[in-house]
């Protein structure tokens, strides 16, 4: 049973997050999920995150009832919670050093986010909601809980409200294919401009929809020359981006943390590999036949035989297409902010 709002009063969860145009921000989009969850049950939540620099993201996050608290810099996060005084913390970040997990735990209960191996990091509850991750063996403090795998994917509500009650089935053969090509809100590697030149190597009939995080971006794009039969719709970052999943019949990404919000929608997915720690989940979802890793970053910089044919397969295979839909959808039931949501406040009841 989920823990009630009238438990939840006066309750203050913070959410210390890495964000910006360098980092990008799914650090923060998926705290926003496990955010919007707790708030719909009475929690005020601060999102402790640089997202000065990230206009949309820090919209994304106000609108869904979260204040936004800046810790100027990473050493000012002990200062910051401090004078907030949550009830407990959550730390999703690659950058706050290792030592301060046990200074923040000693003070309050200690949600973190993982992507595979703590390395040293010490918390009461661990969340690491990638593929396989229910099978992980780390080592873990005494007394320590971990959430693994799929079943705590965290899916914003717009996404699971997107979500279809059954896989989607194939287009009509005669309606243009529609392809939905988007890298993250700041796409900070550039990535979305390389994918739409690979689509057009692949040569293959398309109403591709690319989503430029930047007016630089936009502008690379717009001078690519599609192959025929081929049309590219150029558009910034969007709220609407689960409709677009929804409506379309290919989605190109990056193998981040929105790759279980697509599998919620149980979309037909390309993805290209954009950062290490990405690796580990791309070459799984490939080999289970999960989605089609299309290329890891390096290889869309020369001329890759491989990453062309990879592409002409999802896009001219309907067949594929409909088994990765079919394989996607089971595979995350967009309930894992529930789920985490009743971990965490379980250590607030604990501690009064």
């Amino acid at each position: 049973m989920s823990v009630g709002s009238v438990e939840a009063e006066g309750l203050c969860v913070a959410m210390v997050c890495d964000a910006g145009p360098d980092v990008g921000i799914g650090h923060v989009m998926r705290c926003l999920a496990l955010g919007e969850e707790l708030v719909a049950r009475g929690v005020r939540v601060v999102m402790v995150a640089d997202l000065d620099r990230v206009p949309w993201a820090a919209e994304q996050v106000r609108r869904r009832g979260i204040e936004i608290a800046s810790p100027g810099d990473v050493g000012d996060v002990r200062g910051v919670l401090t004078r907030l005084e949550p009830s407990s913390v959550v730390v999703d970040s690659y950058l706050l050093p290792a030592s301060v997990y046990a200074d923040l735990r000693e003070r309050w209960p200690l949600l973190v986010l993982t992507d595979g191996d703590p390395r040293g990091r010490v918390a009461d509850l661990y969340l690491d909601q990638n593929l396989g991750a229910e099978a992980s063996a780390w080592a873990l403090p005494e007394g320590a809980r971990h959430l693994g795998g799929l079943d705590y994917a965290q899916q914003r509500r717009e996404i699971v409200r997107q979500r279809p009650s059954a896989p989607k089935a194939a287009a009509d053969e005669h309606t243009p294919l529609r392809v939905l090509a988007f890298f993250g809100g700041t796409d900070a590697f550039g990535v979305s401009p390389r994918v739409v030149r690979l689509v057009a190597r692949a040569g293959i009939a398309v109403e591709l929809t690319a989503v430029a995080a930047t007016p630089e971006l936009a502008e690379e794009i717009a001078g690519i020359v599609p192959a025929p039969g081929q049309t590219v719709h150029v558009i910034g970052p969007t709220d609407t981006l689960a409709e677009l999943v929804a409506d379309s019949d290919v989605v190109l990404s990056a193998a981040g943390t929105s790759a279980w919000e697509l599998f919620c929608l149980g979309a037909a997915v390309g993805f290209v590999c954009v950062a290490d720690n990405q690796k580990d989940a791309y070459v799984r979802m490939d080999q289970d036949r999960l989605a089609v890793g299309i290329a890891a970053l390096a290889d869309l910089e020369g001329d890759s035989a491989d990453a062309v044919a990879r592409m002409r397969d999802l896009l001219g295979d309907v067949r594929l297409r409909e088994r990765l839909r079919a394989a996607c959808w089971a595979m995350v039931d967009g309930r894992g902010p529930e789920r985490v949501a009743d971990a965490l406040l379980a250590l607030d009841r604990d501690q009064v």
